[in-house]
């Protein structure tokens, strides 16, 4: 019988690079979903794996013995320019790094400790930046040397993306909180009108951001993202600002900052919640005036960038407490929207999943033919406080881990599991006690007990029978008696 799978294609490629094995192993615990991952405990066993394998984002430490990661990753970019680098490290090193950052090309400092969900999402962003350079060089070459006709199906290619990352890349249903926050990008996009989004971790709000901008007279020029939050002042102020050639020591040539890349375009601030007064004070004569000083430069520059913020916290409250500026908040929130959680819009989560569902097919290389009912219930139930991204994370997790052609309610964590009896189901115990004859309400309680216990036990029957005293003939009856039967799928028998 053939496989009901496709050939597994390649996950993007990682290298690790650190000489401390508890690091490397909790930074392969975080990646190996997602991505393939390969680890080196210093430069010199990096330099082989990377002269064998290709790769797409080395992640390096810092403090290793023998070569430091900055010294490690100039040379990484001088025979292998096209791998993203990253490096992590504490506090402590953020000069020596800062002095090296534009000699290594580095495209992310990550510090320690770090957050799983903060790192995950910067490999992904790395990665992502790969494929888009790589495509970026392909068309470019399509573009220089095709003909007019081949020019014109490069042209609808890049129409194709501004549809993806515009409004109709945003999956919502039609009585979604998301419609009028849609309706209001719509209307303010044309416009150079900072905005600033709210809303809790993992609501989307970069792919706002994005939508805002391809759907402006931007959308032809550079989106760029930084995330305020992960970097130091004078971390984050050599990346916005860039420096000039002796600014400080092992400044050996000029660095463009983010701000100049974006010229034209727009800058998505993430976590601006997160930066200091004095760091508040520079952006604030960025937003009013238009430019900006590198460091060691004696003239300011200028540029042309629309500014988008985003902040998973509370700034008017921030502001009244003093620890936010109150005339860059009024800056910023030009137009402000807040993007509700994922529980208060529980009517996309069936296009969500589905949705997800492809984009994590995409990822694996593993297709399925969907969800079984249980699965969806349980997904529908649940209130994701990790919001979208947590979602994602859950369906990436159960594609992962299946083995048949549905993914069914065993596959997901205990806790998603648990949500299918939170309060959501029909049987509900408050319910069961004020309707019905008494026949119905003892039937109401059955199923409820069974559905409970069966979630519980991740959909294993075997055990269900054991545990209510019921032989699998008579388990198998009550569940086709109460329309419990449907995810044949599920766990073991």
């Amino acid at each position: 019988m053939s496989s009901p799978f496709k050939p597994a294609a390649r996950l993007p490629a990682v290298l690790v690079v650190d000489d401390e094995v508890r690091s490397q192993e909790a930074l392969r615990r975080t990646l190996d979903e997602e991505f393939e991952v390969f680890t080196a405990s210093s430069a010199e066993d990096a330099q082989k794996i990377m002269e064998r394998e290709t790769l797409q984002v080395l992640l390096c430490d810092q403090r290793m013995p023998g070569e430091s990661g900055v010294s490690f990753l100039k040379r990484v970019r001088s025979q292998w320019p096209d791998v993203v680098r990253i490096i992590i490290s504490g506090y402590t090193d953020s000069e020596d790094i800062i002095a090296g950052i534009n000699d290594a090309g580095i495209y992310q400092y990550l510090l320690k400790p770090w957050q799983p969900d903060s790192l995950l999402m910067a490999i992904r962003n790395a990665a992502e930046l790969y494929r888009l350079q790589a495509e970026n060089q392909r068309l470019s070459l399509e573009l220089r040397t095709s003909s007019p006709v081949l020019r014109k199906r490069v042209e609808m290619k890049y129409e194709r993306v501004k549809r993806e990352f515009g409004l109709d890349g945003l999956t919502r249903a039609p009585d979604s909180p998301l419609g009028p926050i849609c309706d209001l990008i719509a209307q303010v996009a044309p416009f150079d009108l900072s905005v600033l989004i709210s809303g809790e971790s993992g609501t989307g709000k970069e792919m706002l951001a994005r939508a805002i901008h391809y759907q402006s007279r931007r959308a032809d020029k550079a989106f760029v993202v930084e995330n305020c939050g992960a970097l130091p002042d004078e971390l984050l102020e050599a990346e916005l600002f860039g420096y000039k050639r002796g600014a400080f020591t092992g400044a050996y040539e000029d660095r463009i900052g983010l701000f100049q890349h974006a010229d034209g375009g727009t800058l998505f601030l993430d976590e601006i919640g997160e930066t200091s007064p004095a760091f508040q004070v520079k952006l604030l004569r960025v937003l009013q005036e238009g430019e900006f000083r590198p460091l060691g430069s004696p003239r300011p520059m200028t540029v042309d960038v629309r500014v988008i913020a985003a902040t998973n916290r509370d700034l008017e409250t921030e502001v009244r407490e003093g620890r936010f500026r109150e005339d860059l908040y009024y800056r910023l929130a030009i137009v402000p929207i807040h993007v509700p959680p994922l529980r208060e819009r529980p009517m996309d989560i069936p296009l969500l999943v589905e949705r997800l569902l492809a984009v994590s097919q995409g990822a694996l290389g593993k297709s399925c033919e969907g969800f079984t009912p249980e699965a969806l219930a349980c997904l529908a139930a649940y209130r994701w406080p990790g919001n979208v991204r947590e979602l994602q994370n859950a369906i990436l997790r159960m594609l992962a881990l299946s083995t048949g052609p549905k993914l069914g309610a065993h596959l997901l964590s205990p806790k998603v599991l648990q949500s299918g009896t939170d309060g959501h189901d029909d049987t509900d115990l408050a319910a069961v006690g004020f309707a019905g004859t008494l026949q119905e309400r003892v039937d109401a309680l059955e199923a409820r007990v069974l559905k409970e216990t069966l979630i519980r036990l991740r959909w294993n029957k075997t055990r269900a029978a054991n545990e209510l005293g019921l032989s699998r003939v008579g388990l198998r009856a009550k569940l086709v008696r109460y329309g419990l039967d449907g995810d044949k799928s599920g766990g073991a028998e």
